[in-house]
């Protein structure tokens, strides 16, 4: 074999070997773990159909990564401790931006608690102190939420404890996670058993958008604070939770999110959530 026909095989395999690179690459990328409740909607369900799992397949598309969900038959709640934390997977889409428990990206959307009543009533303000007015005396609301804090101090919440109890059919909470599925606090406003719901918006979204009558979400200004001066907040930065000690992860997907963002708007507004702009 001469030196040029060594040299050109050499060349060609060199030029075979780089050109066959990006796809060694693409196969060599792992999966972003994904940890993800299969009864969490909206935010989440089997077969990937929650908005926070599209966003996840856009974040990680970004990322040139495919999105592998790790899934729980538990709520949200626990993906942290029994999950993440175990190292079972690798993020949690969904956390508030201040959760201890997790290091948190920057936001990737911002909403709050709304007021959702018939598009036919009267028209609400924006304050929570409008929940007293006369008008509206049965609330649909889930436990230990600024919500039930809202009935708290509009001298609302006595009256409605019984009533919101049966929407779990009086289970006992105590030791136990109980909460008020976000579907039946829509319809019980379609069905007029309850004047309005104060919900979360990403909770109750899709839910108003497809209710079988026009309902009207009010966003709640973010100014509620106890007799104490001390303030209850209403609005709440959303972003991706990764472990404490993993920051190159927590910086790649800040990223991603950055990239991602036509998607991650898209999604959202497909939704029917109504946004604020992030504070981080």
């Amino acid at each position: 074999m001469t030196e040029f026909t060594t040299r050109a095989r050499a060349a060609l395999l060199g030029a075979a070997a780089f050109s066959l690179a990006p796809y060694a690459a693409a196969e060599a990328a792992e999966p972003l773990r994904v940890c993800a409740s299969s009864v969490e909607a909206p935010y989440s369900q089997a077969k990937a159909q929650g908005f926070e799992n599209q966003i996840a397949i856009a974040v990680a598309k970004t990322m040139g990564r495919e999105a592998e969900f790790v899934w729980s038959d538990k709520p949200a709640i626990y993906l942290v401790r029994d999950y993440l934390d175990k190292n079972a997977c690798d993020v949690v889409f969904g956390v508030d931006s201040d959760d201890e428990r997790v290091l948190a990206t920057k936001p990737y959307f911002r909403t709050g608690y709304v007021f959702v009543t018939p598009a036919d009533g009267p028209e609400i303000g924006s304050s929570w102190e409008d929940a007293g007015k006369p008008d509206y005396n049965r609330f649909a609301v889930r436990f230990s939420t600024p919500a039930e804090q809202i009935l708290k101090y509009a001298g609302k919440y006595e009256e409605n404890l019984s009533y919101n109890l049966s929407m779990v059919n009086f289970e006992d909470k105590r030791n136990k996670y109980t909460q008020v599925p976000a579907d039946k606090l829509i319809n019980a406003v379609v069905n007029g058993e309850a004047d309005m719901a104060i919900a979360f918006a990403s909770d109750v979204a899709r839910y108003v958008k497809s209710a079988s009558k026009p309902l009207r979400m009010t966003m709640i200004r973010d100014d509620f604070e106890r007799s104490d001066g001390m303030k209850i907040p209403l609005h709440f930065d959303q972003a991706i939770g990764v472990r404490k000690d993993d920051a190159k992860l927590r910086d790649e997907l800040n990223a991603a999110i950055d990239k991602a963002k036509p998607q991650i708007d898209e999604t959202l507004s497909a939704e029917g959530i109504p946004t604020l702009e992030p504070n981080g």
